[in-house]
């Protein structure tokens, strides 16, 4: 495939990490040499219990996991973004964060999202309560950082029902937000999609959405990875195939319509969300 050069990777992982690393070589080694920029799904690294992430919780820098995704990014001489995993918190060293990290082509972390918002609900499936909060400490922060395809604001998952962060990350100059997730099969089929379409619309960015599909101990999930337009058009999607959806992005598609629309120079909340965004930010 021609000019490809971003790829988002479906995942089924689970609670043995080498066999998740394995699988998200599989899938690189199988993509173009013009693919850039590689995002994974929340829990990419290890989809498991609140023990079992606090046990492989690592100090941003240091530890095999980190290691392990920085010497993949080196081999393969991609961008790589691992949708989430247990780091330690840097707010407080005795909790958790569930953190995605961008790793640049040389293997260096250049970016760093904590997720803000957990997910604390009871949904009628066969997992039933959902308990983010128990585990992990939220974060403080919003990330936006530069990547060879474009400007990146980091969210995810749950963070995909709060607009306002969407907002903020605009403001900051995102042209393409990653949303990996995790979602539930049952709010996956009702949400996951116009969720995603909406935020695309509000804020005129690409979104970019890797996600987990199939079962995970007690839990489902939904998949369906797909980038969406900043008009809200669904690009390219994968349903429930574990493999890498590969497309290519260029955010001077968004140039036209923001100045067609101009939703962020008319939006009546921005001294509200500019004060957030001082707030929030390193």
């Amino acid at each position: 495939m021609r000019n490809v050069n971003v790829a988002l990777l479906q995942l089924c992982s689970g609670t043995n990490v080498k066999h998740n690393l394995a699988q998200i070589e599989q899938q690189i080694k199988q993509l173009p040499d013009t693919v850039q920029l590689v995002l994974t799904p929340e829990n990419a690294l290890l989809f498991a219990d609140a023990d079992t992430y606090r046990e492989y919780a690592e100090v941003q820098g240091s530890g095999p996991l980190q290691q392990a995704v920085s010497e993949m990014a080196q081999r393969y001489g991609i961008w790589l973004l691992i949708g989430s995993m247990p780091m330690i918190s840097r707010e407080d060293p005795s909790r958790i964060t569930s953190s995605s990290l961008l790793f640049d082509d040389q293997g260096e972390i250049r970016a760093r999202y904590d997720k803000i918002h957990m997910f604390d609900v009871n949904i009628n499936d066969e997992h039933g309560s959902y308990n983010e909060s128990t585990i992990y400490q939220r974060g403080e922060h919003i990330t936006v950082v530069d990547t060879p395809v474009g400007r990146l604001g980091m969210t995810i998952c749950y963070d995909l029902r709060f607009p306002g962060l969407f907002q903020a990350l605009r403001e900051q100059g995102a042209e393409l937000i990653s949303v990996p997730a995790a979602f539930t099969r049952l709010t996956g089929k009702a949400h996951w999609e116009p969720l995603l379409r909406a935020r695309a619309i509000e804020n005129q960015c690409i979104i970019l959405a890797p996600a987990q599909v199939g079962v995970h101990g007690t839990r489902r999930t939904w998949g369906h990875s797909m980038a969406v337009s900043g008009w809200g058009e669904v690009i390219k999607k994968n349903p429930l195939t574990v493999s890498a959806l590969q497309l290519n992005i260029r955010p001077d598609s968004l140039t036209h319509m923001r100045e067609q629309i101009k939703v962020v120079k008319h939006n009546r909340f921005r001294p509200q969300l500019t004060s957030l965004i001082k707030k929030n930010t390193n």
